[in-house]
């Protein structure tokens, strides 16, 4: 994405994206670099696409960087957090993406599953968001990827993945009520079938899941991402404690 293409209404701002390797996290990053912000993005395992998304964000003339950190462990993402802050000298863009989907029928839940999926949607969420509010001022945007099962669930299989997800609605309006005086804006968009890796356009049930939207159809990452960038720019000063579905009328 080229940063000609859009406004650089971000330029100045310091962002930091969690789960940016691949997926929407990735094409957020892009997003918003190509808006003028300096974007870091953590990754739990894969260096090389991270490092891929970083050298596209840096062809493009933006300024990006990658840190190792999995959002299950909250001494790493509050790292991460501070680390972005120290590189770009502020933090004004926080955007919560890191996120797995479990799957299955709930008697076969393991504990540690349980665990694992609530340590990043709902924990991980918590502790990045509380280490980046110090570094936060006037116009700060958190921002966190939810999912359209938080509100309808269509089909089976997916209690633990909706019970974390419904999890971020409760602390977007929360969290929103509590920094709004200091001009902070707090929002959770919420995507239904996205083409990624986890949940591809061409996979075993995606007509599936395209029979069960308005539109029949799959979105985009850059799509998710067009929404989150509007956010973080002017556009959404004035929406805090929204939960926004970007879901081709999955909910409609």
């Amino acid at each position: 994405m080229s940063g000609t293409e859009i406004t650089q209404d971000l330029q100045g701002k310091g962002a930091l994206v969690t789960g940016g390797s691949r997926g929407i996290g990735a094409a957020i990053a892009r997003h918003l670099a190509a808006r003028g912000a300096s974007v870091a993005i953590t990754y739990a395992s894969s260096a090389a696409k991270a490092e891929a998304v970083v050298n596209e964000i840096e062809a493009d003339g933006g300024a990006g960087f990658a840190i190792q950190a999995d959002s299950a462990d909250p001494a790493a993402i509050s790292a991460a957090v501070n680390a972005a802050a120290e590189r770009f000298g502020r933090l004004d863009i926080l955007v919560n993406n890191a996120g797995i989907f479990p799957f299955g029928p709930p008697e076969t839940v393991t504990l540690e599953e349980i665990n694992r999926t609530l340590d990043i949607h709902v924990k991980g969420v918590f502790i990045a968001s509380q280490a980046a509010l110090p570094h936060m001022g006037e116009g700060g945007r958190i921002i966190s990827i939810g999912s359209c099962f938080a509100q309808h669930v269509p089909f089976a299989g997916v209690t633990l993945y909706s019970m974390s997800k419904s999890a971020l609605i409760g602390f977007t309006k929360g969290l929103a009520r509590d920094v709004g005086a200091r001009g902070i804006t707090v929002n959770v968009v919420d995507p239904g079938p996205t083409d990624t890796d986890m949940n591809p356009a061409d996979g075993p049930n995606a007509d599936y899941s395209r029979s069960l939207n308005a539109l029949g159809s799959y979105g985009a990452p850059d799509d998710i991402a067009a929404m989150v960038a509007h956010l973080a720019g002017p556009g959404g000063r004035y929406v805090t404690g929204a939960s926004l579905a970007i879901d081709g009328g999955s909910n409609a």
